[in-house]
């Protein structure tokens, strides 16, 4: 019995056949407007001198002039960079240790330990404005808890003005910055380290690894694509720190903690030279950039089967050690 050749299916409408790009396309205008359209007028503004003549706002093409000036003319420019350099450097370090040890004690199993990583939480989950005017509380030179708790202790004999001298000033912003943020990190790595297998530290105990060796041998190179994220985000997130200098500090004392991203705030809308702003955001954007391929390079030119060897050697090893 011969069978009738199906009919060709008929043509879908135009909205059945394009329902995903339909469907996309306000979203789509919207991350447009909201990203793109801002990142080039900045790049438009910072190719021009920006003057204003009463309700009036006048363009001068200037060129790559704005950038040239940055590292010319602009003492205060090259100040900033090397304090936020700093800043950067010693904030993203601390953070990183202090948060993978701390994830490492968490991570065991302890009576409390689902309170104390609640706790451990709070600080990150504070709003940047209330952690600065927190800490700027605590470090005031005549009514802080600093000084009256080493008071009390005997440790100092007359208040420190932590915030009134260049140094002293600098370390409480580090302070406040890394007591915000290392919980971010803490939380990323518990994360990490609760998908190691346990049969991969057994394993290394039966080939004779300790603690500290099986860290390096296997904790670490496991957790290497977290920290590969730690590293970006943390070291972007150092460079835009803006308000915690802005309440604590405002850039002094004698610009120790003028940080560019506050810079960048003081010439566009204290001097409102807002063609020099927008080049230090595109130098600051390239710096943050440049970081972050840097860091995905020397991450990805290491053995991408660090994870697989690890595994079969000491699985290896845990089975000869079961078969004996």
């Amino acid at each position: 019995m011969k069978t009738k050749p199906l009919k060709k299916r008929e043509k879908e409408p135009f909205f059945e056949r394009h329902l995903g790009p339909i469907l996309i396309t306000p979203s789509t205008l919207v991350i447009f407007g909201i990203l793109f359209i801002p990142i080039f007028y900045a790049l438009y503004m910072s190719l021009n001198r920006i003057s204003f003549r009463g309700a009036d706002t006048i363009y001068k093409f200037a060129g790559l002039q704005n950038f040239i000036n940055l590292f010319t003319t602009d003492p205060w420019f090259k100040s900033s960079f090397l304090v936020t350099l700093l800043f950067v450097m010693l904030t993203v370090a601390t953070e990183i240790v202090i948060g993978v040890a701390a994830s490492l004690v968490l991570n065991k199993k302890f009576h409390g330990r689902g309170f104390v990583r609640g706790l451990m939480i709070l600080p990150w989950a504070m709003p940047t404005v209330v952690n600065a005017v927190m800490w700027k509380w605590i470090f005031n030179a005549e009514y802080g808890a600093a000084n009256g708790l080493l008071l009390k202790l005997g440790l100092i004999k007359t208040s420190i003005a932590w915030l009134g001298t260049p140094r002293m000033a600098f370390f409480c912003v580090f302070l406040a910055n890394v007591w915000k943020e290392t919980p971010y990190v803490i939380l990323l790595a518990i994360a990490a380290l609760s998908t190691i297998p346990e049969d991969l530290y057994e394993a290394a105990s039966i080939d004779g690894a300790g603690g500290w060796k099986a860290f390096w041998r296997i904790t670490l190179p496991m957790i290497k694509p977290v920290l590969l994220i730690l590293l970006i985000t943390k070291t972007i997130w150092a460079f835009q720190t803006f308000d915690l200098v802005a309440i604590m500090t405002s850039g002094g004392p004698q610009n120790a903690t003028n940080l560019l991203s506050y810079y960048i705030h003081f010439v566009a809308f204290k001097q409102t030279d807002f063609g020099s702003a927008a080049a230090m955001s595109y130098v600051l954007s390239m710096i943050c950039f440049a970081l972050s391929f840097v860091y995905i390079k020397v991450f990805m030119n290491k053995d991408e089967n660090d994870e697989k060897k690890i595994k079969k050697h000491l699985k290896k090893k845990l089975a000869g050690a079961h078969e004996g």
